[in-house]
């Protein structure tokens, strides 16, 4: 349903930041629309649906992605895996964190190219 219905909505708001990744079987480019979160040398992705998303799995598999933020584009790196205690040092205590209940362990760090 989101892939469908509400992610080309937000997308063509245009409020949102916007990842173009590509589809690791189909070669298929996507666009989806995320909270991005910028740290030191990157950005930080709070995985709410989990690691085994479709969006996660094909930036893992492709090693890198755009993101459309503010009105421009960045190529993002070398993108991983981290834990909570690794994302929360590198968000800013301006983002709210995850709550528990959401039992949100898994978190997406990638890099600007630099």
């Amino acid at each position: 349903m989101n892939k469908r219905v509400f992610n080309p909505g937000a997308i063509a708001r245009g409020k949102r930041p916007v990842l173009t990744h590509v589809g690791r079987t189909s070669g298929t480019t996507y666009r989806t629309p995320l909270d991005a979160h910028p740290v030191d040398g990157g950005y930080v992705f709070i995985l709410v649906y989990g690691s085994r998303s479709d969006w996660v799995r094909n930036v893992l598999a492709a090693g890198s992605a755009k993101l459309k933020v503010d009105g421009r584009e960045v190529e993002l790196v070398t993108p991983r895996l981290i834990g909570q205690d690794e994302a929360f040092q590198a968000l800013s205590a301006g983002v709210t964190r995850p709550p528990k209940l959401l039992r949100i362990t898994e978190f997406l760090r990638a890099d600007l190219r630099t």
